[in-house]
Order: C-alpha cells, then sequence, then structure tokens
C-alpha cells in the first residue's frame, strides 16, 4: 500500500500532507502514554520509566508526555515555567504549557527572537540577574536548560530561585562513569562536537547537591529530569544511574569527536 501511494498520489501532495499524517501516527502512542499515565496516578506505585510516557506535541523528545505524568505524580503550584534555549519557541519543551494557560519565561539569544521570547544570552554571571529582571517567583514549577554548553555552570549558578522540576540537556557522549563538564566559558558556543555540557553522572551530583533527585530520562540520550527530592521520595523508583544513560537515538546522532579539549571533573 505504501509503495502504490507513492507512486500514485503527487509528491507535492504528500508533502504537504506530511504534518498531518504525521500527527495521526502519534495518536496511539500517545493514547497508550495517557493510559500508563492514568494507571501511575491510581495505583500509587513509584514510576520506574519515564519513557513509557513520551509525548510529542511541541518537544522533540517526546518531553511533552513526560512532563505531564511528572506533574501528575507531584502536582502543580504556580504554574510557571522558565526555560532558555528554546530557540524561536515553537519547539521546545515549554511551548505546550504555555499553549494550556501555564505562565513563563521563554529565553534565546537569536535575533530577532521569537513572539514572546525574551532575547537574552544566558551565563553563570547573568541567569540571577535575568530571572530578577523578568520577574521570575521564588519557587516555580519548572526549570528548563538546553543552551549546548554551559548548562552545568548555570543550573549551578541559580541560587536565589527554586523550580520544583528541573530538565536539562546532558551530553550522551560522557561516559555515565565519568563525572565531567566542560571548563566554563561565558562565550562558548557550540561547534557542533561532542564538546558540550556535562555528563549524566556531573548532573546528577550537582543536582543531589541541590536537593534534587534524578528521576530518569528521555529515550533519546537527550535530557534528563530532577525533581527536588521531598516531592520524588515515594514517587518515582529510578533504575540505577547507568541504565538511564542513553545513547543518542534517532533522529539524533553522536556528534564527531572534538580530541584535546579541556574537560573539568566535578
Amino acid at each position: 500500500m505504501r509503495e502504490l501511494l507513492k507512486r500514485w498520489v503527487p509528491r507535492t501532495l504528500r508533502e504537504r500532507t506530511y504534518p498531518l499524517r504525521e500527527r495521526l501516527g502519534r495518536v496511539p502512542v500517545h493514547a497508550r502514554a495517557d493510559v500508563r499515565r492514568w494507571r501511575a496516578r491510581r495505583s500509587g506505585l513509584p514510576v520506574s520509566d519515564l519513557t513509557l510516557f513520551e509525548k510529542r506535541y511541541s518537544s522533540q523528545n517526546g518531553e511533552d508526555g513526560i512532563l505531564e505524568a511528572v506533574f501528575a505524580l507531584v502536582g502543580t503550584t504556580n504554574r510557571y515555567f522558565v526555560e532558555f534555549g528554546v530557540e524561536d519557541g515553537r519547539v521546545c519543551n515549554t511551548a505546550r504549557l504555555r499553549a494550556r494557560g501555564w505562565s513563563g519565561l521563554q529565553m534565546d539569544p537569536r535575533d530577532p527572537p521569537g513572539p514572546g521570547v525574551a532575547r537574552e544570552f544566558v551565563t553563570a554571571e547573568n541567569i540571577e540577574s535575568l530571572l530578577e529582571k523578568h520577574g521570575v517567583p521564588p519557587v516555580f514549577d519548572l526549570l528548563s536548560i538546553d543552551i549546548d554548553g554551559n548548562d552545568y555552570w548555570v543550573w549551578k549558578a541559580i541560587r536565589a530561585r527554586r523550580a520544583r522540576v528541573v530538565v536539562i540537556e546532558y551530553n550522551a557522549t560522557v561516559p555515565p562513569s565519568e563525572s565531567r563538564t566542560i571548563s566554563y566559558d561565558p562565550a562558548f558556543r557550540w561547534d557542533g562536537t561532542d564538546y558540550f555540557g556535562a555528563g549524566l553522572r556531573a548532573l546528577e551530583k550537582l543536582g543531589r547537591e541541590k536537593g534534587y533527585a534524578l528521576v530518569g530520562c528521555d529515550s533519546r540520550g537527550v535530557n534528563a529530569f530532577f525533581v527536588d527530592a521531598a516531592l520524588a521520595a515515594g514517587r518515582f523508583a529510578p533504575p540505577p544511574l547507568e541504565a538511564m544513560c542513553r545513547p543518542f537515538g534517532p533522529p539524533h546522532v553522536a556528534p564527531r569527536r572534538a580530541p584535546g579539549r579541556a574537560w573539568v571533573e566535578v
């Protein structure tokens, strides 16, 4: 049937209908994730595998569904988010939340910025003042960090405000046995190599120091999910870190190597 469609349906029509076909293809996946979320909430048993809840609406790797499941378990307070590294704000971890009535702050350095996105270049030195400038409350529901570089250092620099749930990109090329991050450079911009961000072990240690528990990662080896340790207790039972740290999965591919670059053990 697929070959017949390719033969008889004009290519332009197939291209135009691809977004609709892709959305329809997600329906059974989303339905299964919804059932799992309902069962997890109803059973009261701790959740051990966040990948079962993946759903993509505006996120890249199923983060929309994972966040739905996490907040179904821990609840929400002010439904406020902060995310930086959103590009134009259309494909990111908070676009769906905004569409569903959440409020918050999205930041990205691109010029011009997308609608509702604040044009800011985030560093460890300015993150606290940026959060103050944009009126971020002292405690809020979600922080999402994806800046392809100083993610570890910027998260470490956030002290005056606290998110209940944190999503942060990790570098899947760093073995889970190693606790390292790139050396800090406030002007850093990712060059497409494997020299970016921090390994999952380094982020888990930092999260623990800040009072968070690592509760899981997505199936594509991109994002790690942390929950305030007091909220996570009894609600999540994640596997060992080595099992959560996954290699890059399609459509992501491992970036080219950058030998000789300076890493920092943390």
